[in-house]
């Protein structure tokens, strides 16, 4: 009975050991993230009331994440890449402390809260792709992805509607003190777990020229990297502006909690259905479908942004963000591995990727920000959100002319990949 409903959920991908821990950690670091970072953008925009604040404070941490994953690219070379996850879990825990230190006055160091926040994403996310890229496979990446998204789809059910009933029933600022309480426990238990896992040190120096030549040599890598930087251009706006929207719409932590729930829920069966029973075959034409969907939910907003709308905007992204996600990461660390010394330049060719996907990111923030300051914020952002949202439809563009064989060949994609034995080799 027991295999059988195994089977059911897994399918027929061998779990290993390491691989498990990577998806526990990264199901742990997802609960915490939901639990809080949901309503810090709250939290924060009540106090000054402005957007623009808000801006300055996701361009700074989008600004640090490039040069925290250069840094942690380099702790990785030098010293191991689960050093470069604790240490961005270390940070993401000073970083939410000091927003509950600061209380009233948190509206004034946005910017160093920005910085702290991009610090502890760079890091954290540095040491998890590089795990990923070598604990899986293309024989298990599309399961990974897909249940990576679908545990933190179940976090984005549970957190946001558990953090938005306990700051609707705790007074004052007793609510974030228990929420925070329990990110902080959820992040050093995610640390304890990463000492389980087996070490392997990257040897050499840091060669960052090297990823980038590589990047005009390779066509295939290079059509990745652009389709990054439009997908960072929707995600740019998007993370906080649909946040605000909804909280503006009802004025209510719970209502905003709800609307985590609902799109979640969505998300959690999308992702769970993706990673089961899409093939390889298939993932241009999902990318393609994705895409277009992310891109038309948009019109249903940008001209009346009420709540039985917002509501319907976020379950279709939600059963759209699978479709496109899963085998677009699938296809990003498939098209990795076939680059030039994948299996030493691991980290550069991902230190790269992130610069492009935040490139994105600070150019549709900056627009943003040069848009209200010349037109009325109910003008700019509307027409912003068309223009940044068609990043996503825009992805397809660049990824449909890669060569299929890479994804379709499995012994040749193996043999490309660092470990020819299985990425679960860490020793």
């Amino acid at each position: 009975m027991a295999n059988s409903f195994a089977k059911i959920f897994l399918g027929n991908v061998r779990i290993t050991s390491n691989l498990l821990l990577l998806l526990v950690i990264g199901g742990l670091y997802a609960i915490s993230i939901a639990l809080s970072n949901t309503f810090v953008n709250i939290y924060l925009w009540k106090q000054s009331g402005e957007i623009a604040d808000i801006a300055l404070y996701q361009l700074a941490s989008v600004v640090m994440q490039p040069l925290s994953f250069l840094a942690a690219g380099f702790l990785a070379k030098k010293a191991d890449r689960i050093i470069a996850l604790r240490i961005g879990v270390f940070i993401l825990t000073g970083f939410y402390s000091a927003v509950l230190l600061a209380g009233d006055h948190a509206g004034s160091i946005l910017l160093l809260l920005g910085v702290l926040l991009g610090m502890g994403f760079g890091f954290y996310w540095l040491g998890y792709n590089v795990l990923t890229f070598e604990i899986t496979e293309p024989d298990t990446r599309d399961f990974f992805n897909g249940f990576s998204g679908l545990l933190t789809s179940f976090a984005g059910m549970i957190g946001p509607l558990s953090a938005g009933a306990i700051i609707t029933w705790m007074p004052d600022a007793k609510g974030y003190n228990f929420i925070f309480f329990i990110s902080f426990s959820l992040f050093i238990l995610a640390v304890l777990l990463s000492f389980k896992m087996k070490h392997r040190h990257a040897e050499g120096p840091l060669r960052v020229r090297q990823a980038i030549a590589e990047i005009k040599r390779n066509s295939s890598w290079r059509k990745v990297l652009f389709s990054h930087f439009l997908q960072g251009i929707r995600e740019g706006i998007f993370v906080f502006i649909i946040i605000l929207w909804v909280y503006t719409a009802t004025n209510s932590e719970m209502a905003l909690g709800g609307y985590g729930f609902v799109t979640s829920a969505v998300s959690f069966a999308g992702y769970f259905f993706v990673s089961r029973f899409l093939k390889p075959t298939q993932r241009k034409k999902a990318i393609l479908i994705g895409g277009a969907l992310l891109f038309g939910a948009v019109f249903l907003i940008i001209f009346k942004p009420v709540y039985s709308l917002l509501i319907t905007y976020g379950i279709i992204i939600s059963a759209a963000y699978p479709l496109l996600l899963v085998p677009y990461v699938s296809l990003t660390y498939d098209v990795l591995g076939k680059a030039t010394d994948a299996a030493l330049l691991r980290i550069e060719y991902l230190i790269s990727k992130e610069w492009f996907i935040n490139g994105g990111r600070v150019v549709s923030i900056l627009l943003l920000l040069i848009g209200i300051s010349v037109f009325k914020e109910e003008k700019a952002i509307p027409v912003l959100m068309v223009i940044c949202g068609a990043g996503s439809l825009l992805v397809y563009a660049f990824i449909r002319n890669i060569d299929m064989t890479l994804l379709t060949n499995t012994k040749e994609a193996k043999n490309s990949m660092p470990e020819r034995e299985g990425g679960d080799s860490l020793s």
